[in-house]
């Protein structure tokens, strides 16, 4: 590797969990990547570290003014028994403009996947294989420095944790569900300014009294609108939002309040070399709900890491469900869902060049 990086290896290996009971974040490795930043010696001292509690002062920044960023993204088991990780440099590229929007130092894009690719290569054993399962990599950046003045800190520390998870939502013995989706008109996650963008920790606390409440009405996901004028439809819950109405896929365009998905970029690509129509626009939500009225919505779906691809089987607004195809997982989200599944595994060879690192 290009870096040079200390490691520590545990003492005390955890056991490895039932992988056909993980869960999503309940067990972790038993390693963890660490690097300190500081003004004088910018980025330095990586290592790898037995997985462990980690320490902050009471008045550690990160704590008070949420000067925080994070990424999100898997290490696969193929049937050979090799690893494969999924366009790191996407998710490199990501934390680099997130970091910016904050006002935290970047990290060097090669030096993020070479520490993502050393601590999965420490803990590959950790890497499950049972279908569905996945062993999720969170980077994230805290600062540590003591302070109480609201300005940038000089002072940070990258980590590196590791969790062997099961799918995110629940599948059916095909591999997929259709969710219902409640259309979220009090509440915002973010808006065009702020840092919607941005993969930061603010985006998700906010989101969560909507997420709730549509549970409690028995849905799976809140639909977000846009913060201005609640007309145009951005995304659903932590995931990018599309549908298909005719023969045209919509998106939203990234106009600063939509997060820029490795997975909503995957779908894109794939759909476009596939002879479709991509559109990515602004989408009224009146557009959508008359499509699916007359039945020009033929499908729609979230995109995210943890879920891949979410078909939607349901949108409801103002006390009236629109199903969308059926309620019924469509042809369209089950390729996709096949395809970025399919290449993630090593179930079958990449459609496009470069997606793939196998270690």
């Amino acid at each position: 590797m290009g870096f040079n990086y200390s490691i520590t290896k545990t003492s005390t290996p955890k056991e490895k969990p039932d992988e056909k009971h993980l869960g999503f974040g309940k067990y972790y490795t038993d390693h963890m990547f660490m690097m300190d930043y500081d003004e004088e010696n910018g980025w330095h001292n990586g290592r790898v570290v037995p997985y462990g509690n980690i320490s902050l002062d009471p008045a550690a920044c990160t704590l008070h003014y949420a000067q925080m960023s994070f990424e999100g993204l898997k290490a696969y088991r193929r049937p050979d028994g090799k690893v494969n990780l999924f366009r790191p440099d996407m998710n490199a590229k990501r934390l680099v403009k997130s970091n910016e929007r904050l006002c935290i130092p970047p990290i060097d894009e090669d030096m993020f996947i070479e520490a993502v690719k050393l601590i999965v290569a420490m803990d590959e054993d950790w890497v499950p294989s049972e279908p569905g399962t996945s062993l999720y990599i969170r980077p994230f950046i805290i600062s540590p420095e003591v302070s109480m003045a609201v300005h940038p800190a000089k002072e940070y520390t990258f980590i590196i944790i590791l969790t062997p998870v099961a799918a995110y939502y629940e599948a059916n013995n095909d591999g997929l569900t259709a969710s219902h989706i409640w259309v979220e008109e009090e509440f915002i996650r973010a808006a065009v300014g702020g840092t919607g963008f941005a993969k930061c920790g603010g985006n998700y606390s906010c989101g969560m009294i909507a997420s709730t409440e549509a549970q409690k009405q028995g849905y799976d996901e809140v639909l977000w609108l846009d913060a201005k004028e609640h007309k145009y439809v951005e995304e659903v819950g932590t995931s990018n939002a599309f549908f298909l109405i005719g023969d045209t896929v919509v998106t939203s365009s990234l106009t600063g309040s939509i997060l820029p998905g490795v997975t909503r970029d995957s779908c894109i690509q794939l759909l476009k070399k596939w002879g479709y129509k991509v559109e990515e626009r602004r989408l009224p939500l009146e557009e959508v709900l008359e499509a699916a009225k007359t039945g020009e919505l033929k499908e729609a779906w979230a995109t995210g890491t943890a879920c891949v691809v979410s078909p939607i089987g349901v949108l409801r607004f103002r006390g009236e469900d629109h199903p969308v195809n059926g309620d019924k997982v469509g042809e369209l989200s089950q390729r996709l869902y096949d395809s970025i599944y399919g290449m993630q595994t090593g179930i079958i060879e990449p459609e496009m060049d470069g997606w793939v690192i196998t270690l």
